[in-house]
Parts: structure tokens; sequence; C-alpha cells
């Protein structure tokens, strides 16, 4: 049995859709699943993804699910990637947190929180990276200005 097929049987529970990205495997999943599908994903021993190794926030902006996370997850094991997509509320963008399936998706939603404004539900240390913490903005979304807004950081004269 190849790995799409082995992924396909695993998950039929769940309702996911497969899609593929240059060869590589994708799971499109809503926040209410994700923590489910992504237990399945590590602790299984056919699938054995033990690694994320990223996670990047989207603005969509025109779509109609227009926040999405995208979870690059990787197996040593079978040596293999997939992708994992959450498709997240336009209004209110936000999903459980992953950082207690991989520890190491901990900076990874950080960075999609403080640049996109995802937020992760029972994150264990949810504040901004780049932008200080008072700062009202997401500088990722599509509705941010080119230019940045003016006043809105102190910058330091020459």
């Amino acid at each position: 049995m190849d790995r799409l097929t082995l992924f396909q049987e695993k998950l039929k529970d769940f309702s996911v859709e497969f899609y593929d990205v240059n060869g590589t495997p994708g799971i499109i999943t809503t926040p209410d699943k994700v923590l489910d599908v992504c237990k399945v994903l590590k602790n299984d021993e056919e699938i054995s993804f033990e690694m994320c190794k990223d996670a990047v926030g989207v603005d969509r902006f025109q779509k109609k699910n227009r926040f999405e996370i995208i979870y690059s997850l990787y197996s040593l094991k079978y040596k293999d990637r997939l992708f994992v997509k959450v498709l997240l509320d336009t209004k209110n963008p936000e999903t459980p947190s992953l950082t207690g399936i991989w520890k190491g998706a901990n900076w990874f939603e950080r960075e999609a929180y403080d640049m996109v404004g995802i937020k992760f539900i029972d994150h264990p240390d949810l504040r901004r990276i780049y932008m200080p913490e008072e700062f009202e903005y997401y500088p990722l979304r599509k509705d941010f200005p080119l230019m940045g807004i003016p006043g809105s950081l102190y910058l330091p004269k020459k």
C-alpha cells in the first residue's frame, strides 16, 4: 500500500480532504478536528510523523476562508513529508495549538500569531516575537499598508 492510500485509510473517520503539492501529499482540515488528526499522524506506527518542521500563517484575503495555518510534518522513520492545512474563520482566526503534540510547533505558532494574527488556543506562551506587545497590527496581513502605518511604532532617531 502506498503512503497516500495509507493516510486516506487511517484518516477516513475525520472527513479530511487530500491534495497534492508538487508530489507531496497534503491534508485540509478544520480547527475542531486538527488535534485528533495530528494525534493519529504522530502516534500511529505506520504513519509516524515525529517532527513538525514548520508552520506558516497565510492570508488569502479574497477567499471565503481568508486565513490558514499550514504545518509541514516530517517522518524520520519513513523519510517523507506531509502538509496539514487548517482553514480558519475570517473574523476570528483561531485554532488549537499543536504544541501538546509537537513541542517544536511553539515558535512557528508564535510567529504566525505575531505576523498574521492567528490565535492558538492553549498555547503555552502566546506572545509576540518580532513586534512589540502593544503593537495593534499584523504586518503580514494583506490589508496592512505596504509602507506601514506612520507613527504606529516608536523608532529611534539617527
